[in-house]
Order: structure tokens, then C-alpha cells, then sequence
């Protein structure tokens, strides 16, 4: 019997092939093949929210394929991942080839498997079942949600304000989280209070320290000692009296393992311990999940990575507990098998935990096929896993009360020791701090042994000290966090979560500082207008019941397209309501709203919306053609313009007003000076200066008729990334700024030199042909050599340059190469951008011609024969 079988990827189905035997044909669809077409229409809400569909012209080679092996096959098997998006792209592939009548007399079945193992594939095919229809409908909705949010939403902003990117369903709403948390950072006011510690002596020597916790027969609240003078007149109770022992209280607890990684707690906890992206995250565990080479065979290392079970199959914890009580003893591993249930409502979307396919298949016995990143995760992975079948960590806990006889002062000490380690000794799950900082886990820093002591025992005061404290503001949000907040909100699902803070740093609407989220002005001017005037549509509980509900179709429990049709009326209304708002109405508001967070007072009070350049003029904030910037209300007649940036009063004046000297270049006496222009900050070394050129001597050797000429030349100049605040440029920044490109060193792979400089598109690491842009802490002025390897090492591979032929005029080969923005053919100097969708293998000499003629201007050659085949058509297919 002649079988097809259809998977996303060319790895993955290399793999399996290996697994079924000749009888079966596995083939890739890579990926997703079809999808809206990002134009008006492809979702019609009036035509009962049909949809259209369009099969990626690289698609069309693969499904090709597909059909070509169909041919004579008596059933196709499709094998796609077992999550929505996975139906999602089997049913895609079945309506193609239904709608090309390729599956004529061929049986299609669903197969579904948690893990790319051999038994695991061949137990899953012996299970062969139907398309989900529900799990269908579900991704057509959230599909069909998204496009008409993006498609209706985005030419708003685009509208009332110029210079915006688009906007999302879901992203907009993470933003809202990220803006409102900075809101709540800039209005923090800080509140001061104090504690009051003292360190005791016992008979012996040693030494207990206690806080206050009881004054004057009165408990002691947080802010009770609110500042000095309450915290010294504390210390002169504490001083003038005498202590003993009062009570002892102890107990022991218990410490349970974390459950095994769902999605969502495998991206923050590698955040958290392995400093990892959520995309890189999730990159690293694909390639764990499709497997590498053993002993000839490739196998896969972990489970599916995108679920939110938290659930293991019995074998997999039979297997646990055998491998805990053989590599720690029997007294790690508990009584009864831990059992973890998962909080996703439909069965069927409830895979089970993120686990190694193998427990036994430990760490250092694969550490030499796998590379940094991909063992750091998988020993993440299986140590989570093991830890979640331990016993219990016991720890036996003490507190004690410390006080003077007449009761006005008591203090507490409390102590704690670990006496059985139980999971402990493998892992321990790492926290977000409540400054903000991130734990990767280990001992709670307050837990500390006390000495051996007993009731109404004397402990001889040794000293008191007062110690001040100021509350803090809430902490930025790191990507664990926000992905923590998310999930607990309901907004989004985790298998979206890396896309959905990757689209927020590409539109710009955010930056990653420091591993830290802070929001672009531009993304606090579009937050600030969603909330004004589409004000549910960014609400958290709406943006989660909307999720909700389509778990309530993929579980069955109601229609995808009443969910579509309740949506849909309500928010096309709020749209049409913007209609014939003016851009002036938007600004006002947004000046309003946005004016305490652009505008704040000067320490010296004075007014943040003066305009420094004239007497009367007021900022506000503008729209142009480039986005919002803060400008003076007298234009025209005052031309004041600045970035859109947090000032205080009186803040820009320098460099409003002209360069702000920063100091002397120490080689060549040069002043340097911090400059605004109106791209932004840049630095600038000397001024201008006029160079003249004598006129060139002739062959003859006499002196030219030809007067001297007057070259100016142009100062160098560097622009500040857009991270750098402008007050944080002193002489030696500015050197550094000066002095880039810089090299870095020789990568020890290539052997090419690994340069440092900033571009149109900020600051970034080169090698050869590859660049690299630098994010987050990596500073284009420290940067070293080790770090800058590991970059390039992670950089996204590019196809060499090819030779496609030589251009028919002067003969020089015409060549194809990879660029920033796609694949590109390249003469001389004249360079032209392939058109989208087109195949770069299918492009012919003649195609190629046509491209650069039409780049530089000139008219085709004229042609013998038809230059290449012409372009396929984008097929279509709608969806009722």
C-alpha cells in the first residue's frame, strides 16, 4: 500500500521517513501555505465573514511535490504538530489538494504524536483519526480576529497619526501593560521609614540578631517609625533595658517541586537562569524537539514544546522515580507519584508536560552532540522534570521572641535550616524579586541558623542599630514577567507570547534595556489614543474573555462565527465613530493626557512648556509626516522642534540653543560637541572647514591657467543610538562615538575581523557580509570579543552570492545575494530588489536584465526569445 505523509518540517520529516519504511512517502509542507492576503477584503464580515485565501508562491513548489507523490497513493496521512496551529496547516493542505482534485480514490487521516521518537511515531500511526473541525474553527477565528483588528485598526493610526506603525488584537494590549507599569514607575513617590535591628550575645559568645517588632505594648507597622527621630528615640527604649529569651516557637515545613515546564514557565525560567529570549527560547527547544544524530539515528530530545499541560504520561514518571532512586536514593523519591493536573480546559489541547523523551538519557551523555544553547535548555528541561518526581524539601524553622521585662520592647529573630534537601539538591525554581531583579533560585537569603537557645535565657545587648528604608517603585517588566502577567490575565495564549514581544520591539513601540521593557514615546502616544477612543478593545478582561471564547470553540461549546458576528458589530462601530475625527481633536487629547509624562517641571519649578527659542510660545505636542515630535505653538513664525522625549524644564535649552561643548579630542585638539539635528543627537568633531586645492600640473609640466578651487570639508559626525539619553554623553562617550567603526577582534572560526558601528538602523557588529544589529545590553562601545562570536554565531544564515549570467551590454556578471530586506540581483553598482513572491531559484538571466535596466533607468534590450516563463498566478481559494 503506497502511503503520503505530510509534516511541517524537512528535519522532521527526514526523521520520520527513517521510522515507516518504504511504504511511506513523508514529505514538508514548510510550514504554513496559505494565508490571507494582507489586503482589504480577505476577511468580508458582510458575506457571513468568508475568507480568502493565498498559497505562498514558494508554497506552490512544495505542494507540487505533495501532489506529484499522490500520484497512485492509497492514503495521505497528515502529521503536522498536535496543537491548533498544527490542524490548522493539515487542513490547509487537504483544501488545496481537494480544490486541485488531487485526492481522488485516497484516504486522508489525522495522526498526532507528543514526541519524535521512534515507538512514539509508530504507536501514532496505529491510532490514525479525522481532521478536529473544532480545532479548525477555533484558528479561523482567532485568524480572522486578528486580520480585522490589524486591517480595520492599523489605517486609523495611520490617519490620526501619521508616522504610527500598525496595531494588534492581542499586542496592543501587552503594550498597555508595559506603558501603564512606566506610568506607575514616573508617579512613584517614595515613602521613607525605618527598622530597628540589634545583635545579642549568649553565655557562650554568640551572636543572634533580632529586628523590632513590638514598641510601647504596641505592634510595629511598616511605617510606624517613619523617620529619624522615631527611629532613634526606638533605639534609646531598646538601650536603657535588659533581655532574655521570652518564647521559642518551632515547626518544620515543607517544600514542594515546581510541576514540569508548560510553555509558559519553560520561556521565564530560562529567562530567568539562562538570560534567553522568549524566541530564542522557543527556537532552541524546536530544534531539541526535532532531534539530533545518535549512533546514526536522530532522535528527538524533548517533547512537544508549545502546551500548557503540565501532565506526564505514567511511563515517563514510572521512569523518574526509577532513575531518582537510582542516582539519589531511595529517600528522594516520595511515597505516591506526583501528580500534576493542568489548568487548560479542553482535552484535546492539554498535551502533556514539556519532558525529555528519554529520563534516562541524562545531560553529560549527550553534551557532545549538542551546542551551548541547546544543552543549557535540555539540562533545564530534564532536571526540571526529575525535581518534579522528588520528594519534598523539610526544612525545620525557628522563630524567637526577644524581650525586656516590662514588655515595651520585643524583637524577633528567625532562623532556618535545611534537614532533608529532597528536590532541592537538583533544582530549585528562580523568582522574580520584588525589585524587580531575577532570582535564578537557591536558599532564601533571610534563612540563617540560630544558635542553640532556651526560655527566660539572658542575652547581653551588644548592639542596636537604626536603618533607613525607602519604599520602592514596581520593577519594569523582564520577559518572564510580562509572559508571568500575561498568562495569569488570560491575554493571549503561551504559544504567542514570543511573537507578541518580538512584533512589539520591531515596530519600535518598546525597547529591551538592561533585560528590562521600557516603552518608546511613540508606544505611549498609541496606547494613550487606543485607550481614549477604542477604550474595550485594549481592556484586559475583554481582550481574555475573547480568548476564552475560543477555547469554547476549539472545545465545542460554541459557534466560531457568533463569536465573529458579537465582535464585529461593536468594534465596526467604534471604528466608524473615528471617522470624522479630526487630527487636531486627537492631538488636544493626546497633549492632555500624554502632557504630565513629556512635560514635567524643572527642579528650580520652572515651566516645562516654555518654549526656549521665543518669549510667548507654548510646546505641545505635533503630528508629521515622520510621527509626533513636541514643537513650539507659534509656528511658523518660531520654528522650535525637539524628539519626542521625556524633558524636564529647561532640559534641552543647551542643545536647543546650539552645540554644548564636551571637551578637547586628546590626538588632534579638536573641540567635540554634542549637537541636535533633526534626526536627533548627534556628536560632531571640529567645524567645517576650507581646504585649497591648487590647480593640476600639466603633462607638459607647465602650470595651469586654472585658478585654485575651495573644498569644504565636513566635519564627522555621529549619531546617538536611540538608547543613549543625550545627558549620559560626556568627552569620552563621545570619543568612543567618534572613533566607531571600531574593531573588535578576529573571530577565531573565520579569521575575519569582527567590526562595531552604528547604521541607518542603529548600532551593529559586521563580519564579512554578515551583520548583526546589538539589543539590550550590548553596548556598540564595550562590546567584546567573546560575546560578539556568540552573536555571530546565532546570526541567521544567508545564501552565498550566486552568479546568474553576464549582462548582455558590457559583459559583467550579473550576481544574486542576500540582503536586509530579502534577495536582491546586483550590476556593478546598480542593485535591484527581487519583486515579492517571486522565486529566487526561477530567476533567469533575462528576468534579471529586465530588473537592473529598470533600476538604472535604461530600456531593455531587445530580446530574441521570451525572456523566462512567465510568473504563476497566486492561487486563490475561499473559505465560507
Amino acid at each position: 500500500m503506497n502511503n503520503v505523509v505530510v509534516v511541517e518540517s524537512p528535519s522532521k520529516a527526514k526523521t520520520i521517513n527513517k521510522y515507516l519504511g518504504s511504504d511511506f512517502t513523508v514529505l514538508a509542507s514548510y510550514g504554513h501555505i496559505r494565508d490571507l492576503p494582507p489586503k482589504d477584503g480577505s476577511v468580508r464580515p458582510d458575506d457571513d465573514f468568508s475568507m480568502d485565501w493565498e498559497v505562498d508562491t514558494k508554497a506552490q513548489k512544495h505542494m507540487k511535490d505533495i501532489v506529484k507523490a499522490l500520484k497512485g497513493a492509497d492514503r495521505l496521512f497528515l502529521a503536522t504538530d498536535p496543537d491548533r496551529e498544527g490542524e490548522a496547516i493539515s487542513w490547509h493542505v487537504r483544501e488545496v489538494l481537494e480544490q486541485g482534485k488531487s485526492l481522488d480514490n485516497v484516504e486522508v487521516k489525522r495522526v498526532v504524536f507528543n514526541e519524535i521518537t521512534k515507538d512514539a511515531i509508530l504507536e501514532a500511526f496505529k491510532h490514525p483519526r479525522e481532521l478536529d473541525d473544532e480545532l479548525v474553527e477555533a484558528y479561523l477565528a482567532r485568524r480572522a480576529l486578528d486580520y480585522l483588528v490589524g486591517f480595520t485598526l492599523s489605517p486609523v493610526l495611520w490617519r490620526k497619526l501619521p508616522g504610527s506603525r500598525s496595531a494588534g488584537r492581542v499586542q496592543s494590549v501587552a503594550l498597555r501593560l508595559i506603558c501603564e507599569r512606566e506610568t506607575e514607575i514616573e508617579n512613584f513617590t517614595a515613602r521613607e521609614y525605618w527598622s530597628v535591628r540589634a545583635d545579642f550575645k549568649t553565655g557562650d559568645g554568640k551572636t543572634v540578631s533580632a529586628t523590632l517588632t513590638q514598641l510601647n505594648g504596641e505592634k510595629l507597622r511598616k511605617f510606624d517609625l517613619g523617620n529619624e527621630a522615631a527611629a532613634r528615640a526606638a533605639v534609646n527604649v531598646i538601650e536603657n533595658r535588659d533581655f532574655q529569651v521570652q518564647e521559642i516557637e518551632r515547626k518544620q515545613a515543607r517544600r514542594n517541586p515546581a510541576p514540569p515546564f508548560t510553555t509558559s514557565t519553560l520561556q521565564q525560567e530560562a529567562s530567568r537562569k539562562l538570560r534567553m529570549s522568549a524566541k530564542r527560547t522557543m527556537q532552541v527547544a524546536q530544534r531539541l524537539y526535532e532531534g539530533v544524530n545518535l549512533d546514526g539515528e536522530t532522535v528527538g530530545l524533548i517533547t512537544y514544546m508549545r502546551t500548557d499541560g503540565v501532565q506526564m504520561s505514567n511511563e515517563a514518571i514510572g521512569a523518574a522515580r526509577s532513575l531518582i532512586g537510582t542516582d539519589f536514593g531511595k529517600n528522594y523519591v516520595p511515597g505516591q507519584p506526583r501528580e500534576y493536573k493542568t489548568k487548560a480546559k479542553n482535552a484535546q489541547e492539554a498535551h502533556e508536560a514539556i519532558r525529555p523523551t528519554d529520563i534516562y538519557r541524562r545531560p553529560k551523555d549527550i553534551a557532545a552532540v549538542l551546542d551551548d544553547e541547546q544543552l543549557k535548555l535540555y539540562t533545564l528541561i530534564w532536571r526540571r522534570t526529575v525535581a518534579s518526581q522528588m520528594e519534598s524539601a523539610i526544612l525545620d524553622q525557628v522563630a524567637v521572641n526577644i524581650g525586656s521585662q516590662d514588655k515595651n520592647a520585643i524583637l524577633r529573630a528567625t532562623g532556618s535550616v535545611v534537614a532533608f534537601d529532597g528536590f532541592f539538591k537538583l533544582y530549585m525554581e528562580g523568582q522574580d524579586d520584588a525589585d524587580g531583579s531575577e532570582l535564578s533560585g537557591g536558599k532564601d537569603s533571610e534563612d540563617r541558623l540560630l544558635p542553640p537557645l532556651r526560655e527566660n535565657q539572658t542575652l547581653a545587648r551588644h548592639s542596636v542599630t537604626p536603618d533607613q528604608h525607602f519604599t520602592q517603585p514596581p520593577p519594569r517588566f523582564s520577559e518572564a514577567s510580562l509572559v508571568k502577567t500575561l498568562e495569569e490575565l488570560g491575554i493571549g495564549r503561551p504559544s504567542t507570547y514570543a511573537s507578541i514581544i518580538s512584533v512589539l520591539q520591531e515596530r519600535n513601540y518598546v525597547t529591551l534595556d538592561k533585560r528590562r521593557f521600557t516603552p518608546e514615546d511613540r508606544g505611549r502616544v498609541v496606547t494613550t489614543f487606543l485607550e481614549s477612543y477604542f477604550t474595550r478593545y485594549v481592556a484586559y478582561d475583554f481582550t481574555a474573555d475573547l480568548e476564552n471564547k475560543l477555547d469554547e470553540i476549539s472545545g465545542g461549546r460554541i459557534e466560531w462565527k457568533k463569536v465573529l458576528r458579537d465582535f464585529w458589530g461593536d468594534f465596526d462601530s467604534a471604528v466608524a465613530e473615528t471617522k470624522d475625527l479630526r487630527v487636531s481633536e486627537v492631538l488636544d487629547k493626546l497633549d492632555e493626557l500624554l502632557g504630565p509624562h513629556f512635560f514635567r517641571p524643572g527642579e528650580d519649578g520652572s515651566d516645562p512648556r516654555k518654549c526656549p527659542t521665543c518669549d510667548d510660545g507654548r510646546l505641545n505636542l505635533k503630528l508629521g509626516k515622520f510621527g509626533a515630535f513636541i514643537g513650539c505653538s507659534n509656528y511658523p513664525e518660531c520654528r522650535f522642534t525637539r524628539p519626542l522625549e521625556v524633558t524636564k524644564g529647561g532640559d534641552t535649552d543647551a542643545a536647543a540653543n546650539g552645540p554644548v561643548e564636551l571637551g578637547v579630542h586628546p590626538d588632534n585638539g579638536k573641540i567635540i560637541t554634542l549637537r541636535k539635528g533633526p534626526y536627533g543627537m548627534y556628536v560632531q568633531l571640529g567645524e567645517e572647514e576650507e581646504v585649497v586645492v591648487p590647480p593640476p600640473i600639466l603633462k607638459s609640466g607647465a602650470k595651469s591657467k586654472k585658478k585654485p578651487t575651495i573644498k569644504k570639508i565636513k566635519p564627522k559626525r555621529t549619531s546617538l543610538p536611540r538608547t543613549m539619553s543625550p545627558a549620559s554623553v560626556d568627552l569620552d562617550v563621545a570619543i568612543g562615538l567618534l572613533g566607531l567603526p571600531r574593531e573588535i577582534g578576529i573571530d577565531p572560526e573565520t579569521q575575519d575581523m569582527i567590526t562595531a558601528a552604528i547604521g541607518r538602523f542603529g548600532p551593529y557588529i559586521k563580519r564579512g557580509g554578515t551583520y548583526v544589529s546589538l539589543k539590550g545590553d550590548d553596548d556598540v562601545l564595550t562590546i567584546g570579543l567573546n560575546r560578539a562570536v556568540i552573536l555571530m554565531a546565532n546570526a541567521p544564515k544567508k545564501d552565498p552570492p550566486t552568479e546568474i549570467g553576464p549582462h548582455p551590454k558590457d559583459k559583467k556578471i550579473i550576481t544574486m545575494k542576500q540582503g536586509r530586506w530579502g534577495f536582491f540581483v546586483q550590476h556593478g553598482r546598480t542593485m535591484a530588489t527581487l519583486p515579492k513572491g517571486t522565486d529566487k531559484d526561477s530567476v533567469t538571466l533575462e528576468q534579471a536584465v529586465e530588473l537592473i535596466n529598470a533600476k538604472s533607468g535604461k530600456k531593455a534590450p531587445a530580446k530574441k526569445k521570451a525572456a523566462g516563463k512567465k510568473k504563476p498566478a497566486a492561487k486563490k481559494a475561499k473559505t465560507g
